[in-house]
C-alpha cells in the first residue's frame, strides 16, 4: 500500500498537530501535503516528508495567511496523489477537498466542519483585527468559500469525527455519516504528583473563541491563583485585563507540561471543543477538570468523578464553581484510569483497522 498524509496548514502547534504527528509515525514513508508550513513554529515536523503548496512562496504567507483564503481551495486541489493507493486528510478547514485519482481512497479525518464557514462564521468576522470596509466584503466571498466546502465534502470516501460533537455537525452540515475515533492523547506521559496543589490551570492555543477572559475574569474576581499556558492572538489582551494573581507561562515545552499538570488543582476548560486533548492531559496526570457543559467536554469528563461540568458560559458561573471546588473529593488514581480510555495505542489500532477494511473493500 502506498499512502499520502494531507494537513490544512503547518503553521501552530495545537491537538491537530499532535494527530498529524501519530499519523506520521504510523505511516513513515507517507509524505504529508500542506498548503504551507513554518518550521519555526513547529520544529518537530523538520526532516518529515512535508510537500508544500504554490502558497508557500507567497509574500507574507506565514504572518498573514489570511489574505489568501480565497485562494486555498485551487492550491489544495493541485496536490498530485497519482501512485497513491490511500489519502488520509487531517483537516478542520480546506484537506477535505483534494482531488484523487480514480481508483485511490479519500479518508478524512475530521476535527470539525470548518468553523469561519459554519458553526463561528458571524463571531469570525467580528473578531477579525482588519478595517471595517474589509469586514464589509468579507461575508460574500465566505459565501463562496461555503459552497466549495460543502462540494469539497462530497469527495470524501470515508469521513471519520474525532467525537460525537463532530459527528453531529458532519451529518447537519455535510449530509455525511461518519465513524468516531477519539484522539489520540499520549497519556502514558503523565504521572500523579503528591505535591502541594496551590493553582488553577488554563492553557492550549490562546485564541478568542476558546475564552480564556472568563477564566482571567473570574480568578481576577476571587483572587484565586491561576496559570495559563501557552500563547495566541489574545495573550496582550488577556495579560492587560489580568490581577498579579494570574500568572502567563508563556509556551510550555513537552517535559515540562506533564508535572505543571500534575500539581494543578484543576485543569479549566471554558470553551466549547470539538474534542479538547488538553483536558484529557489533565486526566492523564489524575487532576480533575472544571469543564463547559457542552463539546467533547461532555464526552470525556464524567461529572463528579473525573471533574466538574458548568451550565452557563460566564464568568459568574465559573467563578462560583471555583469557590465552592474541593479537589480532594477526587480520586486521581480513578481519573488516571478514566483517561487511559483515550489513550495513542487506542488510536492507532482504530485507525488501522479503518484503513485496512478499506484496502480489503476495494481489493
Amino acid at each position: 500500500m502506498k499512502l499520502a498524509l494531507v494537513h490544512d496548514y503547518l503553521k501552530q502547534d495545537g491537538g491537530a498537530e499532535k494527530v498529524l504527528s501519530v499519523l506520521q509515525d504510523m505511516w513513515p514513508e507517507a509524505p504529508t501535503f500542506t498548503l504551507f508550513y513554518d518550521p519555526s513554529k513547529l520544529p518537530q515536523f523538520r526532516g518529515k516528508d512535508i510537500r508544500t503548496s504554490f502558497l508557500q512562496r507567497a509574500p507574507m504567507i506565514k504572518r498573514r495567511f489570511q489574505w489568501y483564503l480565497t485562494l486555498m481551495p485551487t492550491a489544495t486541489e493541485h496536490y498530485r496523489f497519482d501512485g497513491f493507493d490511500t489519502v488520509v486528510s487531517s483537516t478542520s478547514a480546506f484537506a477535505k477537498g483534494i482531488i484523487v485519482p480514480p481508483g485511490t481512497r479519500h479518508i478524512c479525518y475530521c476535527h470539525t466542519p470548518t468553523r469561519f464557514l459554519w458553526t463561528d462564521t458571524l463571531s469570525y468576522v467580528e473578531e477579525l483585527r482588519v478595517p471595517r470596509f474589509i469586514k464589509m466584503l468579507l461575508p460574500p466571498f465566505l459565501t463562496l468559500l461555503r459552497m466549495w466546502d460543502r462540494l469539497a465534502a462530497d469527495r470524501v470516501d470515508v469521513f471519520i469525527a474525532n467525537s460525537e460533537t463532530v459527528r453531529q455537525r458532519i451529518k447537519k452540515y455535510y449530509n455525511r455519516d461518519s465513524v468516531i475515533v477519539h484522539p489520540p492523547v499520549d497519556t502514558k506521559r503523565f504521572k500523579i504528583s503528591d505535591k502541594p496543589k496551590t493553582y488553577f490551570l488554563a492553557g492550549g492555543r490562546l485564541v478568542a473563541y476558546k475564552r480564556f477572559d472568563l477564566v482571567v475574569e473570574a480568578c481576577n474576581r476571587t483572587g484565586i491563583k491561576l496559570k495559563i499556558f501557552g500563547t495566541g492572538p489574545v495573550l496582550n489582551d488577556l495579560k492587560k485585563m489580568a490581577r498579579p494573581n494570574v500568572e502567563f507561562l508563556g509556551r510550555v515545552s513537552d517535559a515540562d507540561l506533564p508535572a505543571l499538570f500534575a500539581n494543578a488543582r484543576a485543569f479549566i476548560n471554558p470553551q466549547e471543543e470539538d474534542f479538547g486533548i488538553t483536558p484529557v492531559e489533565s486526566m492523564a496526570a489524575g487532576r480533575p477538570v472544571i469543564a463547559y457543559k457542552k463539546g467533547g467536554a461532555t464526552e470525556t469528563v464524567v461529572d463528579g468523578v473525573t471533574g466538574e461540568l458548568f451550565e452557563e458560559q460566564s464568568w459568574e458561573e465559573l467563578a462560583d464553581h471555583l469557590i465552592r471546588f474541593d479537589d480532594k473529593k477526587f480520586d486521581p488514581v480513578a481519573i488516571k484510569a478514566h483517561a487511559e480510555k483515550f489513550g495513542q495505542e487506542r488510536f492507532v489500532k482504530e485507525m488501522r483497522e479503518i484503513v485496512d477494511e478499506k484496502i480489503e473493500t476495494r481489493n
